[in-house]
């Protein structure tokens, strides 16, 4: 990868790059947690892709990951103690300290789907650079995104079935994988192997690990040669294309049913999940892959 042209340090949990000037690539910088999710990172993710956007000289947006791991999903989203919630908020669904399933509906809708469709409709390419283990959360890290590179070491995985819900609150495993694929991981909880993922549509290109940033900033440098318009409205097309098939309606539905799963667990069991959950998901992540 070309040497970067601008590194900037605004950001705790995300490096901001500009390899080139046309590109920006941000980087999940929080290796020592398998880059796993908390409030500082998804905003300051949010905020630089926000900060890439509205670049002007900017035409292409790498999103990749620092460490052996793209994302291990959420982790504790605790942050600094004067990290509020509601200061950072970017979407409608406030109500955060509401009591019972009205506070936690609310928290999963600002913080998972609303960011995630917020980035889904970006008006510029992106490109995920994936490597390691993608799991559960991980993977929205990588769907709203519109090309994925990914190592040959790169695994996906979404086992919170486990938990008594039916999927990470991005519901795009049909539309990512096909309906059987789709459905055979989300009952197994096991993952899939990069070029799996490559056979079914879901990544672009699969590549030595070591070539991984290579690669996929070539690709990007590519697509900056093309005018900005085009990619723009390339882009709008093809996205519109998936509403008009329904997407954001399937989204909203799975999502509702998420929630009822939590509501549920937490009549049963007094906590939003299947207690027994988190044992169940560590036994998943050591199997081997579907298709291995």
């Amino acid at each position: 990868m070309s040497e970067a042209v601008e590194t900037e340090t605004e950001f705790k949990a995300v490096l901001y790059e500009r390899p080139n000037e046309r590109i920006a690539r941000i980087v999940l910088n929080r290796p020592d947690k398998a880059n796993a999710q908390n409030l500082q990172m998804l905003y300051d993710l949010n905020s630089a892709l926000d900060k890439a956007a509205a670049d002007d000289d900017v035409r292409v947006i790498i999103v990749a990951a620092a460490g052996k791991h793209f994302s291990s999903g959420h982790g504790p989203m605790g942050g600094p103690d004067d990290y509020s919630l509601k200061d950072v908020a970017v979407g409608t669904s406030l109500g955060f300290g509401q009591p019972g399933a009205e506070g936690h509906w609310a928290f999963e809708e600002e913080v998972y789907f609303g960011l995630c469709w917020r980035w889904r409709n970006i008006p510029k390419p992106t490109i995920a650079e994936v490597q390691g283990k993608v799991i559960a959360g991980g993977l929205m890290l990588v769907w709203p995104f519109d090309l994925v590179v990914a190592s040959e070491d790169a695994t996906f995985q979404d086992p919170v079935v486990a938990f008594g819900v039916n999927g990470v609150e991005y519901f795009g495993h049909p539309w990512e994988f096909g309906v059987r694929k789709a459905k055979e991981m989300l009952f197994t909880g096991r993952a899939i192997t990069a070029q799996t993922a490559k056979e079914i549509g879901m990544v672009n290109r699969v590549v030595a690990r070591e070539r991984l940033a290579e690669e996929t900033m070539g690709m990007a440098l590519e697509i900056a040669e093309q005018p900005m318009m085009g990619l723009k409205a390339a882009k709008e097309s093809v996205n519109q294309m998936q509403n008009d098939q329904g997407l954001y309606s399937s989204l909203r539905s799975a999502m509702t049913l998420q929630q009822l799963s939590h509501a549920h667990n937490s009549l049963l069991h007094k906590i939003p999940v299947v207690p027994s959950g988190g044992e169940a998901v560590r036994k998943l992540i050591k199997k081997p892959p579907l298709d291995e």
